[in-house]
């Protein structure tokens, strides 16, 4: 900050907000690889082979068909709330402090506090709403595949 040598509870408190920071963009990413694969599993009735257990023609089970791509959609959604997570920055505007005499550096670093924290808050939000809509969404598609066996059973 400003070339002074900031002093040591600072650089303390700033090098544990980076470390909650690579923590949740850590866990952020292993969410959307998590939904990667769950969207991949949920398309698997579209996709496999004709006579498999999970497998459904659009032709003749349309609503199946589009219950299986609905029962995805939240994961989708998961995904673009970790992407949005994951690209959220830390918005840091250090203007109109240059005048501010001696305590400038102090203001800085406050700012810059404030958007580590702004930041942290931001993606824990959006983390535990994709958590919940990955909840969703997985629940949706087992019980797609469930009415799937059930008609191929039963029906």
């Amino acid at each position: 900050m400003r070339g002074a040598q900031p002093d040591p509870g600072f650089i303390a408190g700033l090098e544990f907000l980076e470390n909650r920071d690579l923590d949740l963009s850590v866990r952020i990413g292993g969410m959307l690889a998590f939904n990667a694969l769950m969207v991949t599993i949920g398309t698997h009735p579209i996709s496999a082979s004709p006579g498999a257990p999970l497998s459904v023609d659009a032709a003749s089970q349309p609503g199946l068909t589009i219950a299986s791509l609905i029962g995805i959609t939240p994961l989708i959604v998961s995904s673009a709330l970790c992407l949005r997570a994951l690209l959220l920055g830390e918005e840091f505007d250090a203007g109109g402090l240059e005048s501010d005499g001696d305590d400038g550096p102090a203001k800085l670093q406050r700012r810059l506090f404030a958007a580590f924290v702004h930041s942290i808050d931001a993606q824990g939000r959006l983390l535990r709403r994709a958590v919940v809509t990955t909840l969703v969404g997985g629940a949706m598609t087992l019980a797609v595949w469930a009415a799937i066996l059930g008609e191929k059973m039963w029906g």
